[in-house]
């Protein structure tokens, strides 16, 4: 995806957040607290854009470097609006030695981006604004914390030294650290690989060609049986199932456990069946609080992963 359709693909709910909170307050103690610790002076008599503010600054020169290798500088010049937190040249200095040379380099340049654009916010978000929520979406996608109290605001585990550097295109709080966004999300058998209890089911999808399938786009929904549920059935079975000559049979029982889409937990106890990509349908109960597909208990929700969710469950479905 390129990065300008990022800046115009999230979602208007999360952009709410900071249309919502103008009801006329004046900027907490929080607010002024930082803006009187840190000497980044902006004294220009019109307002320039958010790059050319951080260029005339002269304290973000890592930052307008790292723009420019990213390629964003002509989003950041776009109309916007954006609310842009803003490292120091002293903060990526506290990054270990030889991070920053790292990330600039060419074959780095999705890392980079990933950085960069976790530290931008694409709605204009004033101090007083800030300071009246617990997280914000960013233009990477995952979530920044905010936390305000005793006269200081901290954005993850960064402290906010200067807020309200107003641009024509969107607003700069400098920050003190540079925030990095959490990993992103596996794939789904990536995943499942990695949490070590899939042993079974990922040498099954290996040997039913599904490892290529279900590692790409999707999305979707697995229920996915351990290694445990695997051991329960009849003995020798699996060793059956893997057998080149009964790869049909084989991947006609994983595909029963897969639906296609991203299910979460809460929209499948809202429902009594499924389809798969088997042709069958899954049966869906709830009671006493646990839910059963298909005979199976389901025993740990919601994995996300890149492309779908993971549902655990301890038994191994086997369609009609």
């Amino acid at each position: 995806m390129k990065i300008t359709t990022l800046f115009t693909s999230v979602a208007l709910p999360a952009l709410m957040l900071f249309t919502s909170v103008a009801n006329g307050q004046h900027c907490q103690s929080a607010c002024q607290s930082a803006n009187r610790t840190m000497p980044v002076s902006i004294t220009a008599a019109q307002e320039g854009d958010i790059v050319d503010t951080a260029v005339e600054a002269g304290a973000f020169k890592t930052l307008v470097a790292a723009v420019d290798a990213a390629g964003l500088v002509e989003t950041l010049k776009g109309e916007g609006p954006f609310t842009v937190l803003a490292p120091t040249d002293e903060a990526f200095a506290a990054l270990p030695e030889g991070t920053v040379e790292e990330l600039l380099k060419e074959e780095n340049r999705d890392q980079l981006i990933a950085i960069l654009t976790y530290h931008v916010i694409p709605a204009s978000a004033m101090a007083a604004d800030v300071v009246q929520l617990t997280e914000a979406p960013t233009v990477n996608g995952a979530a920044l914390t905010i936390m305000a109290e005793e006269g200081k605001v901290m954005i993850n585990d960064a402290n906010v030294v200067k807020t309200d550097i107003a641009c024509s295109n969107g607003v700069i709080h400098v920050i003190d650290k540079v925030l990095l966004p959490p990993p992103a999300p596996a794939d789904i058998v990536d995943t499942a690989v990695a949490a070590g209890s899939f042993n079974t089911l990922a040498a099954a999808l290996t040997e039913a060609g599904l490892v290529e399938t279900l590692k790409g786009e999707g999305p979707f929904t697995v229920f996915a049986p351990t290694d445990e549920a695997f051991a329960k059935l009849p003995e020798g079975t699996v060793a059956e199932l893997l057998k080149p000559e009964n790869k049909d049979k084989l991947t006609a029982i994983l595909t029963y456990h897969v639906v296609p889409g991203s299910v979460m937990a809460e929209q499948v106890v809202g429902i009594t069946e499924a389809d798969t990509v088997n042709g069958a349908q899954l049966s869906i109960s709830v009671a006493d609080g646990e839910v059963t597909v298909s005979g199976a208990k389901v025993i740990a929700t919601d994995i996300e992963c890149s492309n779908g969710v993971i549902h655990v469950i301890d038994t191994v479905m086997i369609p009609n």
